[in-house]
């Protein structure tokens, strides 16, 4: 795989991207729903090149939990469709006045928001990614260039093929959907130096692919995270509310990164709390690591601060009893991912106090950390989770992914 051959679907990509650009709401609705249709149509095809890709995992011994977000089925393929039906119902994000003002010489000042263009999406073996992806880049008015993983290479070209067939069905250019070309990592070489071709990358996947792209790429990066989420149980904590969260938040499903990977009980609740959750999460299929005060527990193996650390992606979770809230922020500071990390507390001071002072992307009061989605906050298919600070945080829809310009209206106007 060349340069070249990525350079190509990158001008492609470009051409396509004007013409999405000037298409209405009306239009691009029409596109969604239809990609949302030849997905159902396509189920048949889509599942079997899917199965094809998990033979392969599974001879090549890839872990269960890779395995299962590579893994498509029926409901889950109609949850990809469901998403781009979702996308349709939404606001579109184009051409929103952001502000707007009248100057004193008499020019008329707006603010408004635009496409980013071409935007390249690197991403690791999720193909429903490819869908929800296409979906908010397309309503956004951005051509995107799709590079999922080897592993998923059937499924994505499945895919793709169908939504590409769609959108010219809907009267708009195929290009504005379009899979990077080669499995090595010379295409996402390719990709990630197409300054000037490719307006953004935004990475999907483990640390090290995330890292990889942010430390190469010339091309501006929206950074998404990893999620070493943590649940902290306070001493004012309702137990049984405590119980059913930590439980959700870590079995609910493992594999992804709004689970929680780790688990801090306020000492004054350990002796009543410890018990509880190493049975319910043992039932569950959970390995604890555990600090000194989880020992006694059967089944329970050391952590370690490599534990502490990781993002598991399994049912594993790390655990640790602390002496304070004080105690429990200083170590979300450490370990966090900047992710999601939740309080569990009736006590309005240690939420306010929890909230202030855990500086993530999202903090949960009560509630699971698997409601960091951008389904659950109501965006629609979300484009990815960003852990950074500049432009977007949190679950991106359709607004992160518009930049803004300012269109100027005078009579004659000269400086």
């Amino acid at each position: 795989m060349s340069n070249a051959d990525v350079t190509e679907v990158a001008l492609r990509a470009r051409e396509a991207s004007y013409a999405l650009a000037q298409a209405t709401r009306a239009t691009k609705d029409l596109a969604l729903l239809a990609m949302a249709e030849e997905l159902i149509e396509s189920g048949d095809s889509i599942l079997a090149a899917n199965g094809e890709d998990v033979t392969r995992a599974e001879e090549s011994g890839t872990a269960p939990n890779i395995i299962d977000r590579l893994r498509l089925d029926g409901s889950r393929l109609e949850a990809m469709a469901q998403g781009l039906r979702d996308v349709a119902g939404l606001p579109d994000p184009v051409g929103e006045v952001l502000s707007g003002s009248t100057l004193a010489n008499g020019l008329e000042l707006r603010q408004v928001r635009v496409p980013f263009g071409v935007v390249g999406m690197i991403y690791e073996a999720r193909p429903n990614v490819t869908a929800d992806a296409a979906g908010i880049c397309l309503k956004s008015g951005n051509a995107v260039l799709l590079r999922g993983s080897s592993s998923a290479r059937s499924s994505n070209a499945a895919i793709v093929a169908a939504l590409r067939s769609a959108v010219v069905r809907a009267g708009l250019p195929a290009d504005v959907v379009q899979l990077v070309p080669g499995d090595t990592h010379d295409s996402v070489k390719s990709l990630m130096r197409a300054r000037g071709l490719v307006d953004v990358l935004i990475p999907r996947g483990g640390a090290g692919l995330i890292r990889s792209v942010v430390e190469e790429s010339t091309v501006p990066v929206i950074e998404t995270g990893v999620g070493n989420c943590h649940v902290y149980v306070d001493r004012s904590a309702d137990l049984d509310k405590a119980l059913a969260i930590v439980l959700n938040s870590k079995t609910h499903r493992s594999s992804v990164c709004n689970a929680a990977e780790s688990l801090l009980v306020h000492q004054e609740v350990a002796g009543l709390f410890l018990p509880r959750v190493v049975e319910a999460l043992q039932a569950a299929g959970v390995t604890v690591h555990g600090d000194e005060s989880f020992a006694d527990f059967d089944g329970v193996v050391a952590v370690t601060p490599e534990d502490h650390a990781a993002e598991f992606l399994s049912l594993d979770i790390s655990a640790r009893v602390v002496d304070s809230i004080d105690e429990a922020i200083a170590h979300i500071r450490t370990f966090s991912s900047g992710h999601t990390d939740a309080i569990v507390a009736e006590d309005l001071s240690a939420t306010r106090q929890f909230t202030a002072s855990v500086d993530s992307a999202a903090v949960m009061v009560n509630a699971s950390t698997r409601f960091t989605d951008g389904g659950e906050f109501g965006f629609g298919a979300e484009i990815g989770i960003s852990t950074q600070k500049l432009h977007a945080r949190g679950p991106m829809g359709l607004p992160a992914m518009t930049s803004s310009k300012y269109v100027v209206t005078g009579d004659g106007h000269v400086r």
